[in-house]
């Protein structure tokens, strides 16, 4: 059983919930920039919520398979077609030997997620399917996928069909506020910069990708410069370099930065980074981080009702 890239989309790979455990070692968890709509592709056809799946990135790619399979896309909203007759996000979608998938203009968002009710054939590299497009490993041959391109699939799995709830079906307008907490290094800006930073909205940097997310706006002021010793950068960390224009780190950057970071993404908004293209539009809240941890704990309830209900 496979799948054949008629196109292949501008930057579509394989990703999973990405690897841990290694940023020591210089290697970034790389991974779906939106885990959720990764789980909620994942959970409308049974499989593990954090399995590897397809990474659909602005222009979505063709697809022929070859023999009969449920798939499921999440994510970003594309004009979707199985055999020139529309099909829809947020449900479970059969096919069989000879249709196409075309993923045509996109709507909403920057990112969907293709699963697949089966185990893709790739192999495990630092613990997860993953591709690292950064360094080139992982997923299907380290790269993202070309034209022509064929992929296996083991075990494929017959699943009922299931619809998400309304509720788990996720909008993106293209403007987002993003709550924050405190970075390592809030405590040395001085509190025109924090307040600056907080008060600005901006936008989307055409030069952003799977690394960091710039961003366009009125440059944080500085009055005094900040110097650092080089130190760990996570998904969600926010870096000022001397320009004033922040930085958002991704799940493919570099694993130790010298900007200082003047706040961080907290943990339950992370997924929306991965939705974010140029000209978006982000404000900021500042939160504590019990109330991040409160966040993330509210997230993960709802997500667990939802998979314990069929």
């Amino acid at each position: 059983m496979s799948l054949r890239f008629i196109k292949a989309g501008q930057q579509t790979s394989i990703q999973d919930a990405g690897r841990s455990g290694f940023m020591h070692q210089g290697i970034s968890r790389s991974g779906a920039m939106d885990p959720l709509s990764l789980q909620l592709a994942n959970w409308l056809v049974s499989n593990p919520i954090n399995q590897a799946a397809i990474e659909v990135t602005l222009a979505g790619p063709t697809i022929e398979f070859t023999e009969r399979l449920a798939i499921a896309i999440c994510g970003a909203t594309f004009d979707l077609s199985l055999n020139d007759e529309p099909v829809f996000n947020n449900e479970t979608i059969k096919v069989k030997a000879g249709d196409v998938l075309t993923f045509a203009g996109i709507r909403q968002g920057a990112r969907a997620y293709l699963a697949i009710a089966g185990e893709l054939d790739v192999d495990d590299c630092f613990d997860s399917q993953s591709t690292h497009l950064t360094a080139g490993f992982g997923g299907y041959k380290g790269r993202q996928f070309q034209n022509d391109d064929v992929l296996a699939v083991l075990s494929a799995q017959e699943v009922s069909k299931r619809v998400l709830p309304e509720a788990y079906q996720p909008s993106f307008t293209g403007n987002y506020l993003l709550r924050c907490c405190a970075g390592i290094e809030t405590e040395h800006f001085e509190q025109e910069s924090l307040a600056a930073f907080y008060d600005e909205t901006y936008m989307v940097s055409n030069d952003s990708n799977r690394m960091g997310l710039r961003l366009e706006g009125s440059p944080v002021p500085l009055k005094t410069g900040i110097d650092i010793i080089s130190s760990g950068l996570t998904q969600g960390s926010i870096q000022l370099p001397p320009s004033g224009l922040p930085i958002i780190s991704s799940v493919d950057g570099q694993t130790i930065g010298g900007y200082p970071r003047i706040a961080n993404v907290i943990s339950a908004d992370l997924n929306i980074l991965g939705q974010l293209k140029t000209g978006d539009k982000i404000g900021w809240l500042s939160v504590t981080r019990d109330k991040a941890w409160q966040h993330l704990q509210q997230k993960q309830s709802f997500l667990n009702k939802l998979l314990l209900s069929q």
